[in-house]
């Protein structure tokens, strides 16, 4: 049986509980603040050269990619079919610098689709692998990998790649929220 100073003394301890969740969550929330604003530069550098990587290749004529085989047509207007691109950063060198301007290299994997209009994805004209952008170029210097007939696939990344860069390269390609974003974009591109 619940009596009034039972119940006085559960409602008090209520209290003390609801200040020391509180207490918890404040010392929380300063913990993550201060973390996120350590790695706000890193993360908003890799963003940026993501974004520089992406309007590079999207800007670039697909001849430029490097890639061989590509047949995207011209337009009824005469005009060149957009470019739309996902991207993936490996890396970059120099990997301690902090600013998009110092960055010389970067290491990663494409995925560009030609968006011809009316052409699904399924159909359309394709250049992807992975990637080295030079960005001590303006516009940057853009390096697929690409198998010769002296060389395969395998030895040709090995021989463009740092060490630690080769195992990613040989298995990541673009995470499930970059592909989403290019496949939306290059349906509006495509006007589907």
């Amino acid at each position: 049986m619940i009596t009034r100073n039972s119940f006085a003394g559960w409602y008090r301890n209520r209290f003390v509980w609801v200040a020391v969740i509180l207490l918890a969550a404040s010392a929380t929330a300063v913990v993550l603040v201060n973390s996120a604003g350590s790695e706000a530069r890193p993360a908003d550098l890799r963003g940026q050269i993501l974004t520089r990587m992406r309007t590079t290749l999207e800007s670039a004529d697909p001849e430029q990619h490097q890639h061989a085989g590509h047949n995207a047509q011209q337009t009824t207007d005469g005009e060149k079919p957009a470019v739309i691109c996902g991207v993936h950063v490996y890396g970059f060198e120099p990997a301690e610098v902090s600013t998009l301007a110092e960055v010389k290299t970067v290491y990663g994997f494409h995925l560009c689709g030609v968006a011809e209009k009316q052409r699904p994805w399924d159909w359309a004209v394709k250049l992807a692998g992975p990637v080295i952008m030079d960005m001590s170029k303006e516009p940057p210097g853009i390096q697929v990998v690409e198998a010769t007939a002296e060389v395969r696939f395998v030895d040709r990344l090995r021989e463009m790649f740092p060490d630690k860069y080769e195992e990613l390269a040989l298995k990541e390609a673009l995470a499930e929220s970059e592909m989403t974003d290019l496949r939306r974009r290059y349906d509006a591109a495509a006007g589907l």
